[in-house]
């Protein structure tokens, strides 16, 4: 039976080093993530152009290796000529071995190919134990075929994890491997 990398590597050694820095009585009571969200908003483009959404679904299908969805305006927008119910981006939530695997990618693969990369800010939780990362180019990950491209859009992807603070899951976050800036 084929158990993703990044689960074993949880069970093996994220678990015990929480474990150990926090003095967690229960294994329960350890954070874990529970799904990774990716979200991409196409904007204007969205709008003028329906390709873009179509497009936009065939990438984010392929990074994250399950279906997308294409997201609807809630409200009409008159100075952005939006309607309700217009796609204006796209989104994807992963749970279980697709979470680990996209998680795995992620952080072996796809965040050694950003330009420019200085480590992940630490600015992106928000005082539930939940992390949000913006990344600028959806070409870091290799399965994008850069020359098919028609646009080039960020994406943000939410760790939701049953931390209780930010500091726990800044410590999960960082036993995983993701490159956190160094604090001073």
């Amino acid at each position: 039976m084929y158990t993703p990398r990044y689960k074993e590597k949880y069970t093996k050694e994220v678990l015990p080093a929480l474990k150990e820095q926090f003095g967690f009585k229960s294994v329960m009571r350890i954070p874990k993530i529970t799904k990774i969200c990716l979200n991409q908003g196409l904007g204007k483009f969205g709008i003028a152009d329906k390709k873009l959404i179509d497009a936009g679904v065939q990438e984010m299908t392929m990074i994250a290796g399950q279906k997308a969805v294409a997201t609807k305006s809630k409200k009409d927008i008159s100075n952005f000529k939006l309607r309700k119910g217009m796609p204006i981006g796209v989104r994807v939530t992963l749970r279980g071995d697709r979470m680990y695997e996209f998680l795995d990618r992620l952080i072996s693969v796809s965040i050694p190919r950003i330009r420019d990369f200085r480590g992940i800010s630490d600015k992106g939780f928000d005082g539930r134990g939940n992390y949000t990362l913006g990344i600028p180019e959806q070409i870091i990950f290799p399965e994008i075929d850069i020359d098919k491209v028609a646009k080039i859009n960020g994406m943000d992807i939410t760790f939701v994890t049953t931390a209780h603070n930010d500091k726990e899951c800044l410590a999960l976050l960082k036993e995983f491997g993701l490159p956190f800036k160094n604090q001073k």
